[in-house]
């Protein structure tokens, strides 16, 4: 089935309005008993369920551990199988980097490098000023490698993205990363014949960053993964006739909003700012992507009472997202971050959709094994979008 032919044939234009709040990772194991979500406190999610259609949504397929990108271009109805994006370009765009039709982009990690072991993937987490110095030192200093110009631009903490420009690049690179603390560094590898040049111009990049940053304690090498290039993807305004727009603190997610043409709006960095920002602009789109990055943030780093906080803090914005009265409010995740695995996982994810065409179930928690009994059983997180459609009246019927 040709989902996106189909459904630019039956959506339509309404006045109704869809929320979509992602709370990043959501989706845990249980420590001592519970899950993240099982031990804390979601009176307001716990009513919306009881309100609700619930269900678990595999992002991808069962046991298949998704990155954010795949994991988010399906809930926004795109198969991640068809349009297969780096995170290089997402986190580009999000950070409003141009990428040009010949630019090669990756995203990168400030890490620490001992005795050609990366002892930490993060660089103990540097301040962002201290990313910023480092990147215009690097900006300064690095030199093109066979005509391919060299610019990195800081991101938050330990983050950066790096974009080489010039002709005859392939994005078809393995990752530069191992992926684990206390792992010798791997090189990136051609995949491609004609992507050999590219993986010999980027690993020399790397070595010379080592080069140039022996006397920094922390920060004295990269990681670089997600190398990619200018894909064309179909809006969002095409496909579905929405006016959508994004709310999010990180370049990444900004980046894919942006790949798919949704407004991105400026939020600040906390969730009363996020919150106070999906209220402001409201009355202006009839869909809106609000995304909480603390959850995942929490479960990557193994801290479980941080991600159940971070989670209870999200529960008590709920009433404010009703006083708004949606046609459709939609509560999930992109992925699970276990904070028993200290990382993305396969494990579906907890969903509940409220409109006053649910037919709402027996769901009475908005956790994991209670969603497993809502009405939407388990599915593939590609018909998220549909549903949203369907219940805010923007699907016509199909066929005759």
């Amino acid at each position: 089935m040709d989902w996106e032919k189909i459904v630019r044939e039956i959506s339509t234009k309404t006045a109704s309005k869809i929320i979509l709040l992602v709370l990043d990772g959501l989706g845990g194991l249980p420590i001592q008993g519970k899950t993240e979500l099982e031990a804390a406190h979601t009176p307001n999610l716990d009513s919306l369920a009881a309100k609700s259609v619930c269900g678990l949504a595999d992002p991808v397929f069962m046991g298949i551990t998704p990155g954010s990108g795949p994991a988010h271009l399906s809930l926004f109805g795109y198969n991640p199988l068809k349009h297969l994006l780096g995170r290089g370009i997402l986190e580009a765009l999000g950070s409003g980097v141009e990428v040009a039709k010949n630019d090669l982009v990756a995203r990168g990690n400030f890490a620490t490098l001992r005795d050609n072991l990366i002892i930490d993937r993060r660089a103990g987490r540097i301040p962002t000023s201290a990313n910023e110095k480092l990147c215009q030192r690097l900006n300064s200093s690095l030199k093109s490698v066979e005509g391919i110009e060299i610019t990195l631009f800081p991101g938050k903490e330990h983050r950066f993205v790096v974009k080489f420009s010039g002709e005859g690049l392939s994005d078809a690179l393995s990752d530069a990363d191992s992926q684990k603390d206390n792992k010798p560094r791997v090189p990136a590898q051609a995949l491609s014949k004609e992507a050999a040049k590219t993986a010999h111009i980027v690993n020399d990049f790397m070595d010379e960053v080592i080069d140039l940053l022996q006397d920094s304690p922390k920060a004295n090498a990269v990681l670089l993964r997600g190398f990619s290039k200018h894909p064309s993807l179909p809006s969002m305004g095409e496909l579905y006739k929405l006016k959508p727009a994004a709310i999010a603190n990180y370049p990444m997610y900004k980046g894919l909003a942006r790949l798919i043409g949704m407004d991105v709006l400026t939020a600040g960095q906390n969730l009363p700012e996020l919150f106070a920002t999906v209220e402001k602009n409201y009355k202006d789109y009839d869909f809106i992507y609000v995304h909480v990055k603390k959850t995942d943030s929490a479960g990557e780093d193994g801290n479980f009472k941080a991600k159940k906080e971070a989670i209870e803090e999200s529960d008590t914005y709920i009433p404010r997202l009703l006083a708004l009265k949606p046609e459709v409010l939609v509560v999930t995740s992109d992925h699970s971050t276990p904070s028993l695995l200290k990382s993305h996982s396969w494990h579906p994810n907890p969903f509940l959709l409220f409109s006053k065409t649910s037919q709402v179930d027996k769901v009475r928690r908005f956790t994991e094994k209670e969603c497993s009994q809502g009405y939407l059983g388990r599915f593939q997180a590609i018909y998220a979008m549909s549903l949203m459609l369907a219940h805010a009246g923007k699907l016509k019927k199909f066929g005759a």
